[in-house]
């Protein structure tokens, strides 16, 4: 099974106004929600392609209640952890420019995050996990190394897609694939990363640093894959870019669905890109049609070995 970690959800709600009048009464003209958070993100995509998964995170209030039953009603497992405090709910403001107003979200008390580490306890052997995004600031810092440690331990492998201090931390327990994009690696290591062949030594540090696989995401130059034999590189195929919300999240999911159905490397990469592009091309998440429409175009070579 495919567990993602959301340690954070939220209802999204997203507006659209022609133009906002501060101090003025203002009516929309559009609004959507759903739900938030990059493992839910991920869970969604990997529905959409057929894999099965479950939805691990915490959620409280009627809020979370929504984002349980919106995820049901797409046919996601889920196994949340309840809480007394409301997930939270952030604005997403669409006007003549983009702007966004995110809660900070619940207070997680210890108890609360005694029942989450439980659930992790439970996972196998063959399962994976996918820890995605910030942690809530009432939990500790060593919040992923304490859970990645349990999934050491039960022989799980697990997938971090976080940035900073938190990727470091998780290195040491070797993940099986880590994805920063060209400015999170680049943050890293104190320097500016602007294409594959700057990114790539860096991509090697992180590998001699304890992760399996290593995806950078390089915007308009595409993308590139190293672990300890190979490196990959990737281009992004052709499309006006609507929205990059979401496309990280996606090029993880597509990639680990791709993975678990061929264990080929090579074509969960180039499934994971076509995958990520799908999303940047759409206003919301990405569907298996778009996905098959742009795999094509993405074209994997070997750059030669990684040594």
């Amino acid at each position: 099974m495919i567990y993602t970690l959301t340690l954070n959800p939220s209802i999204d709600y997203v507006v659209e106004l022609d133009q906002l009048q501060l101090g003025e009464l203002n009516r929309i003209r559009k609004e959507t929600k759903f739900p938030g958070g990059k493992g839910i993100n991920v869970s969604r995509i990997l529905k959409r392609v057929g894999i099965e998964n479950k939805a691990l995170g915490f959620i409280g209030g009627y809020t979370g209640q929504y984002v349980e039953a919106y995820l049901k009603d797409e046919n996601i497992q889920t196994d949340f952890t309840k809480i007394e405090e409301e997930t939270r709910i952030n604005i997403k403001l669409n006007t003549e420019m983009e702007t966004e107003l995110n809660a900070a979200g619940p207070k997680i008390t210890l108890e609360e995050y005694e029942m989450l580490k439980q659930r992790i306890q439970g996972l196998r052997s063959g399962d994976f996990l996918i820890l995605s995004g910030s942690i809530p600031a009432t939990l500790p810092n060593t919040t992923y190394e304490e859970l990645v440690q349990i999934c050491r331990e039960r022989k799980v492998e697990f997938l971090a897609d976080a940035e900073g201090e938190l990727l470091r931390k998780v290195l040491p327990y070797k993940p099986f694939l880590v994805k920063p994009n060209h400015h999170e690696l680049g943050d890293l290591f104190n320097t500016v990363i602007r294409n594959a062949e700057e990114a790539i030594p860096y991509g090697r540090k992180l590998i001699d640093m304890g992760a399996k696989n290593v995806i950078v995401s390089l915007a308009g130059e595409g993308a590139i894959l190293i672990n300890k034999e190979e490196v990959f590189s990737a281009n992004v195929p052709f499309g006006d870019v609507k929205s990059s919300v979401g496309a990280g999240d996606s090029l993880v999911a597509g990639f680990i669905a791709q993975f678990t159905k061929t264990a080929n490397l090579e074509e969960a990469f180039q499934y994971g890109v076509a995958s990520g592009s799908a999303t940047a091309f759409s206003l919301g998440l990405c569907t298996e049609a778009q996905i098959e429409a742009l795999l094509p175009q993405v074209i994997v070579k070997q750059r030669g070995e990684n040594r």
